[in-house]
């Protein structure tokens, strides 16, 4: 999932094709996580907590080199209440790969994905009007209404993605505790984005999340893993985690606005396409229904960001 929330490093409205062509790819990229770790499932007796641990910490020495090169030591530039602030970053952080991860070995990469991705930007919306005192807007309502039918009609009608009906609440409960997380970082992001440049939260974010899931890493490590798996963690916390957000912040130096709102909707499609295409999970008519209904909540959402942020330009 794309662990970037607001971060805008143009604020001109101009788009190049460029800049939209390495978003949508790193969105893409991060939409084959859960497909991997499927894979990886399939093949090795490993922990989702491992899986979460193992992508952080590879992915960590790609994204401080890209801090470090971009700002130097102001990457470690955290003191006095930030300390606390970059903390809750990591253990939200850690929070999401483990759910993520065991909702993707409980229910499917589908249905967690689509949970996953599409109703954290609405928990966003309901925790930043809750405690940060931002309007409840029209928009907002609206894909709150989306999100919560699209919801019930994915995981609560007939589907055939290989699991039981049980496994499908418990997946989406999992996935629901990511999207949770991943909410909950990105309210503690915009507390430091003020002061701090986008590439030093997300390295020092991913290091302290990975310093946070070490120990319980640790305790469920494999007595073995075979080559294909060791493989497919190297993809894992490399391509579609440090290589992807090079691309995603080398695409936003060149783009406006727009490309939120393209990484929010590359990422569950093309996770959705890959588990029909590889696993053959199938939602259903009602739930390919509420799967649109999700995509809609956030294109909804992304629509409303984009006039605010138009607005406040002006």
């Amino acid at each position: 999932m794309n662990e970037a929330p607001n971060i805008r490093l143009d604020r001109s409205p101009a788009v190049s094709a460029r800049g939209l062509l390495l978003v949508a790819l790193a969105a893409s990229l991060w939409g084959t996580v859960g497909i991997a770790s499927k894979f990886l499932y399939a093949t090795t007796d490993v922990a989702p907590v491992f899986v979460g641990f193992m992508r952080l910490f590879l992915a960590v020495p790609l994204l401080f080199a890209l801090s470090l090169a971009t700002i130097g030591r102001r990457t470690f530039a955290f003191a006095g209440r930030e300390l606390g602030a970059i903390l809750m970053v990591g253990v939200t952080l850690a929070l999401y790969q483990l759910f993520y991860f065991t909702a993707v070995a409980t229910t499917g990469v589908a249905i967690a994905t689509l949970v996953t991705i599409c109703t954290a930007p609405l928990i966003v919306a309901l925790l930043a009007g809750a405690f940060l005192g931002e309007r409840l807007s029209a928009p907002v309502v609206a894909a709150l209404i989306l999100g919560v039918a699209g919801t019930a009609m994915l995981v609560g009608v007939p589907s055939d993605v290989g699991v039981s009906r049980a496994a499908v609440f418990a997946g989406a409960a999992w996935a629901l505790g990511s999207a949770l997380s991943y909410a909950l970082f990105t309210l503690f992001s915009r507390v430091l984005a003020p002061g701090h440049h986008p590439f030093t939260l997300i390295a020092i974010g991913f290091g302290a999340g990975a310093l946070m899931l070490l120990p319980f890493a640790v305790a469920r490590m494999p007595a073995a893993i075979p080559l294909e798996g060791i493989w497919l963690l190297l993809y894992i916390g490399l391509v579609p985690t440090g290589f992807a957000y090079i691309l995603f912040f080398a695409g936003m130096k060149r783009a406006g606005a727009t490309v939120a709102s393209i990484a929010a909707l590359t990422e569950p499609l093309v996770a959705t396409l890959l588990a029909w295409s590889l696993f053959e999970e199938r939602l259903g008519a009602l739930g390919l229904v509420g799967a649109a209904l999700l995509v809609g909540a956030m294109a909804v959402l992304a629509k409303g960001s984009r006039r605010r942020r138009a607005g406040a330009d002006t």
